[in-house]
């Protein structure tokens, strides 16, 4: 067995595609009206369609993962962020943990936790 895709829930999946294509270079594989592949696994589901299969609600910001990315240029990437989405939702700005590695936290336009980090060595 293999873990195949990460799927996440957007409001609209035309401006989440077209963030995750700005800020990660991520392109559209397929799309399934209302279910999108993208590049790198990532997975962007309509939120109404996800509903109605789970019958529950979608709790934005429930902080309970993260998508992760790996970015050597950590400070080109926060000023092409800044640039493109001035009104982007902060968890932390730019930091450097204890052990080395430079990281940002950020909920992209649904609620989705996202950490940018440097690459560790």
């Amino acid at each position: 067995m293999k873990l195949k895709n990460t799927l996440i829930v957007v409001k609209d999946i035309n401006k989440a595609k077209q963030f995750y294509y700005d800020l990660f270079g991520l392109e559209m594989i397929q799309d399934n009206d209302g279910n999108m592949i993208l590049t790198d696994g990532l997975v962007l589901q309509e939120e109404r369609y996800w509903k109605e299969f789970l019958k529950r609600d979608i709790i934005p910001q429930s902080n309970s993962c993260e998508l992760y990315f790996e970015e050597a240029d950590i400070e080109g990437f926060v000023e092409k962020l800044e640039t493109l989405y001035p009104d982007i939702q902060y968890v932390n700005q730019l930091m450097t943990h204890s052990w080395g590695q430079t990281v940002i936290r950020f909920y992209d336009l649904d609620g989705n936790l996202i950490e940018v980090g440097t690459p560790m060595k």
